[in-house]
């Protein structure tokens, strides 16, 4: 037994051939995979739309704006529903939602497409801009007032992922998703599926003796008490109160 075995179970070695032999059998269920995911975009692409009013009012880091407005003069929109605690200190925000919107730093690719992407807050404006800049964040972000929840979340919840459409002045809702469909904006889980021990979740198929110490209820996303993305922010000196008693640093 190898030192490395001795800490924790490992799978077993064998020389390259047989191991390239079992990937190439994998592959096959791969490719499929692939296949069978390409089927359900292009389903995606052919649902019907709902209108929803372009004039919805939200609340923009430079003030007023409306649903037209987060477009950014673009055809399409991407928008993230961030869930809220009023009052809480950055230690007690969603950790499943700070878990997605924290991967989405990168949107030239998004943009060279046509398609604009936006984190739409639940709360006080004021707090959840405080929470953008604790975390460094620089998408763009808005806060959905009471009046607007029900036009755009319509009988849903936050912690959904939406994607619209615009035609002139008029907007258009054409598929929303949330759970495990908001994996698509983590790499960090597919990158997770590809290493040997995986997620390390509770739930998964895993030879008997498999790391797994994480639950599916936001302790995954957790370490040491606060979402885990926050502890290289504190680190910088960063404020953690949100609500105007400790400005966080630039």
């Amino acid at each position: 037994m190898t030192e490395i075995s001795a800490r924790r179970p490992v799978p077993p070695v064998t020389d390259r051939a047989t191991w390239q032999a079992a990937i190439d059998e994998l592959r096959v269920d791969e490719k499929a995979h692939t296949r069978a995911g390409d089927a359900l975009a292009a389903r995606r692409r052919r649902l019907p739309m709902v209108e929803v009013d372009a004039s919805t009012p939200l609340i923009g880091v430079d003030g007023r704006a409306t649903l037209l407005d987060a477009f950014a003069g673009r055809s399409q929109l991407i928008a993230y529903f961030q869930m809220w605690h009023a009052g809480r200190p950055a230690a007690d925000q969603c950790e499943g939602c700070t878990f997605s919107t924290s991967h989405m730093s990168e949107l030239s690719y998004l943009h060279s497409r046509d398609v604009s992407y936006a984190t739409f807050c639940d709360g006080p404006p004021e707090e959840g801009f405080r929470y953008r800049e604790f975390m460094g964040w620089t998408m763009p972000w808005f806060a959905v007032p009471p009046e607007s929840v029900d036009r755009l979340v319509a009988g849903r919840h936050f912690g959904i992922l939406v994607s619209y459409l615009r035609d002139g002045d008029r907007t258009f809702e054409t598929y929303w998703t949330t759970g495990r469909g908001n994996e698509v904006m983590a790499p960090s889980y597919g990158l997770l599926d590809r290493t040997v021990h995986g997620r390390q979740e509770l739930w998964e198929d895993s030879p008997p003796g498999w790391p797994q110490a994480y639950g599916t209820r936001g302790g995954q996303f957790r370490r040491d008490g606060r979402p885990a993305a926050q502890w290289s922010r504190l680190a910088t000196g960063r404020g953690d109160d949100l609500t105007g008693a400790a400005a966080p640093r630039p």
